[in-house]
């Protein structure tokens, strides 16, 4: 029983030493993924794309709630000649514009993600595959995203932005 034991720990202890070693013999790159990203053409025409028709939707819901404003002022101004029936008759009105610029807000909100995913997901998939073919061709078996904010603190390993660059040909 004690031999068993022995060889068990034997076994582990060369397990670790081993996986010790190969992780000593990996090899890390890093990479800022934003700042590749915004150096794109594509990236940077997409991006346009999006902010013409943030822009857009934005315009219409300013629009929408100025003529809320002016209908709301006007019906304020003229609540006091109106009849009862009248009154509860605007007031379904304005509430019915409320809830148009509620729901045209929404869906521009919905169309604005579904309009990013089509414009930006290839772009990154095309990244991500660039960076993944140039590590592999390097032998780098790990690339972290030294992009700010993303938790990588230094980032002293290869810097494969001019070989993805290159390979993406910008």
């Amino acid at each position: 029983m004690k031999q068993m034991k022995t060889l068990f720990v034997a076994i582990a202890l060369m397990l670790g030493i081993s996986g010790y070693v190969n992780a000593q013999n990996s090899k890390i790159a890093h990479i800022a993924t934003q700042e590749l990203l915004e150096s794109l053409p594509k990236y940077q025409n997409a991006k346009a794309d999006v902010d013409k028709l943030t822009a857009s939707y934005d315009a219409e819901i300013k629009s929408l709630s100025a003529e809320l404003q002016r209908t709301m002022e006007q019906y304020g101004r003229e609540a006091e000649t109106k009849t009862d029936e009248e009154n509860l008759k605007r007031q379904n009105e304005v509430e019915s514009m409320r809830q148009n610029i509620v729901n045209y807000r929404r869906n521009a909100f919905s169309d604005l993600q579904k309009k990013e995913e089509d414009l930006y997901k290839p772009i990154y998939e095309e990244v991500r595959e660039t960076i993944q073919k140039v590590a592999r061709g390097k032998g780098y078996q790990y690339v972290l995203d030294s992009t700010t904010g993303t938790g990588l603190l230094l980032a002293d390993g290869y810097d494969l932005m001019p070989d993805v660059k290159k390979a993406l040909g910008i």
